[in-house]
């Protein structure tokens, strides 16, 4: 029962990010006006081993050929490489990995699980603005030990849930 509450509660603050595909919109951005959790946000190493832990809520969201918002729950890495930070995806052919290889940019959401005795919903986690590689050596690289069908991306920005 307390999963489901924590997947219910991490879902009902992602998905105001749906709304990433709106033009004119900056959904990373604008989707608060004030940092209210920035004290619990989590950016660097900290933010990789949360979302390498596999737990917590995830969220990824990319624009569809018509402009409209395409947002996919699937568990996703972190690597670092040097001193930056790169999205990994395992991505079947579907809509999504259609989209980032048409426009070769998204948001993904990353939630970690309230921790018992504190807030009752998710606080913890960060919003990451993520873009296509532009270094083919960097990209290599990245590829070297990762599974077949892997897609890397540049972590461009990170901000507080909200």
């Amino acid at each position: 029962m307390k999963k489901l509450v924590a997947l219910v509660l991490c879902l009902m603050m992602v998905l105001p990010f749906a709304a990433l595909a709106e033009e004119t919109v900056d959904a990373f951005t604008s989707a608060s006006t004030a940092n209210y959790y920035g004290q619990y946000a989590l950016t660097g190493d900290d933010l990789m081993n949360a979302v390498n832990s596999q737990s917590g809520c995830y969220l990824v969201c990319t624009t569809n050929p018509d402009g409209s918002p395409n947002a996919g729950y699937f568990i996703f890495a972190i690597k670092k490489l040097g001193d930056k930070y790169y999205l990994q995806l395992g991505l079947a052919p579907n809509q999504s990995s259609a989209n980032l290889n048409a426009n070769g940019e998204g948001l993904a959401v990353y939630a970690a699980n309230p921790v018992e005795g504190s807030m009752a919903y998710a606080v913890s986690g960060a919003r990451i603005r993520f873009a296509a590689i532009e270094d083919q050596a960097v990209l290599d690289e990245l590829l070297k030990d990762a599974r077949q069908g892997a897609m890397f991306f540049e972590i461009v920005d990170v901000q507080p849930l909200g």
